[in-house]
């Protein structure tokens, strides 16, 4: 029996490792092709996670696109898009954002132990909130979300949320997506923050794929003996 969900980490980055620039608006790393590869992802996936900051700043909707995905979904008895799943310590989300809002799969908010009473308090009409643990543990929100019936999670971010699965060893696949461009502010957010990670000089990570998508380069890393290939 599965402890976790099959976990694929995906993110978009500049050439210089950033998420995103310190503007308020959000920039764009990939392309038209690119998101619809991601889109296909999303669709094969039980549960899409993102931390709270991702939620409040950049309002998504994490949602299939294709109408044809969608209904290829809904034949297998799935809901038209994955569960949403998102953790915070603070609960500082609006219960009106686009992820509680749009959708008509479950949402899922992990909150910090000592926050459960008020998250619930603010957001349960719109979300099941489930404790976390002090402070959020991502293990215990794997084991958690695996016992709920999730097979395969798409963790879409952000920085601090990569860092965490990656340094406890929770993903058993990265898909980085490089887009040709470079940020170069240091008040931009980083794909990773510092960490002790298990793929070091030490134990370098297995390069799967490499692909070529319009201006972007695909990554694809194997990094679990649970590693899927296609």
């Amino acid at each position: 029996m599965l402890e976790r969900p099959y976990t694929v980490l995906s993110c978009g980055m500049s050439i210089d490792g950033y998420l995103d620039c310190a503007a308020p608006r959000r920039l764009e790393l990939s392309n038209d092709a690119d998101f619809d590869r991601v889109d296909a992802v999303r669709a094969s996936c039980d549960a899409i996670l993102v931390g709270a900051a991702t939620v409040r700043n950049d309002n998504p909707r994490l949602l299939v696109r294709s109408q044809s995905r969608r209904n290829e979904r809904t034949d297998r008895g799935l809901p038209p898009s994955p569960i949403k799943v998102t953790v915070t310590g603070r609960v500082e989300l609006d219960p009106g954002a686009d992820f509680f809002t749009t959708g008509e799969g479950e949402k899922l908010v992990y909150c910090a132990s000592p926050r459960v009473r008020d998250a619930r308090s603010r957001l349960g009409k719109v979300a099941t909130v489930v404790d976390g643990g002090q402070p959020v543990e991502m293990r215990r929100v794997s084991e958690d979300l695996c016992a709920r019936g999730v097979e395969r999670l798409m963790v879409e971010g952000g920085g601090q949320v990569h860092t965490q699965f990656l340094t406890r060893n929770l993903a058993d696949e990265l898909q980085l997506v490089v887009a040709p461009l470079f940020v170069g502010d240091s008040r931009a957010p980083r794909f990773v923050s510092d960490g002790r990670f298990p793929w070091n000089p030490g134990r370098r990570a297995t390069l799967a794929e490499v692909r070529q998508i319009g201006d972007v380069v695909l990554l694809r890393y194997a990094l679990s003996p649970r590693f899927q290939t296609g």
